[in-house]
């Protein structure tokens, strides 16, 4: 590729980009993946796990990469070899990450994003998978969810004649967000729904997981469905943080 081609691509703004590791959370919970995570969010949750990747103070620590220098990075990672591609963030879809997609298609990698639905892109349907993952009041964001918004994520996603695979994951807390969860799914009963009990101890509270806390809400939250006779749903813990806590870069 030309100086002049590469100097007309779009940036990205990076984050990280590390792995291969496996996925920790939702529909593709333990499959190895390269994660890209973005810099950037419209959302302030408090009990965000990756304020490095969402606040604007640590911008300074983003990099600006082309598409062709981020699919170059993940080859070298994944050695050559296709592999699961994890789009995360701060929110992923902020970025124009619609040439990094193709071009990791050309090269038979397949591409998931986790994304809150508050930013709707017609790239979504050159995704292979679709997460979404709208902030339950737990999470602590000051913004309720933008229905019109959320829909508009799953319209776009389905536009294209290879639609992604698309599923919807609750990070859950309390009776709040149980009921948050249970909205969710009356609205979009056509959706696999997975429901996660979140990590009430996240890096810029403490170092140290709570996994005695974890492993007890995840049983509340077992039994809880179980009473509902909510079958439907899925429950599972969010594996990186039982297997490694608060670390970055797994």
């Amino acid at each position: 590729m030309s100086v002049a081609v590469k100097r007309a691509e779009k940036t990205i703004a990076v984050s990280e980009i590390f792995g291969p590791t496996i996925q920790g959370e939702g529909a593709l919970i333990g499959k190895p993946t390269v994660f890209v995570r973005t810099g950037g969010c419209d959302y302030r949750c408090q009990r965000c796990d990756t304020l490095y990747a969402v606040l604007p103070e640590y911008k300074g620590d983003w990099k600006p990469m082309s598409a062709t220098e981020i699919f170059a990075e993940i080859q070298r990672l994944s050695k050559q070899t296709p592999i699961l591609v994890t789009l995360s963030g701060g929110n992923p879809a902020m970025q124009p990450l619609e040439a990094l997609i193709d071009l990791g298609h050309e090269a038979g990698y397949t591409f998931t994003i986790e994304t809150q639905g508050s930013i709707a892109q017609p790239w979504f349907a050159k995704l292979d998978y679709l997460t979404l993952s709208p902030k339950a009041p737990g999470m602590g964001n000051p913004w309720p969810t933008n229905w019109e918004r959320l829909d508009r994520c799953l319209q776009y996603a389905r536009q294209g004649e290879k639609q992604p695979a698309i599923c919807l994951k609750i990070v859950i807390f309390d009776e709040v967000d149980y009921a948050y969860a249970k909205e969710l799914a009356a609205r979009y009963p056509e959706v696999p729904l997975y429901l996660q009990v979140g990590n009430h101890t996240p890096p810029h509270v403490s170092n140290t997981i709570d996994t005695a806390g974890l492993l007890e809400r995840l049983d509340w939250l077992i039994q809880r469905v179980t009473e509902d006779r909510w079958y439907t749903v899925t429950v599972l813990p969010q594996l990186h943080v039982l297997l490694w806590g608060n670390k970055r870069g797994v």
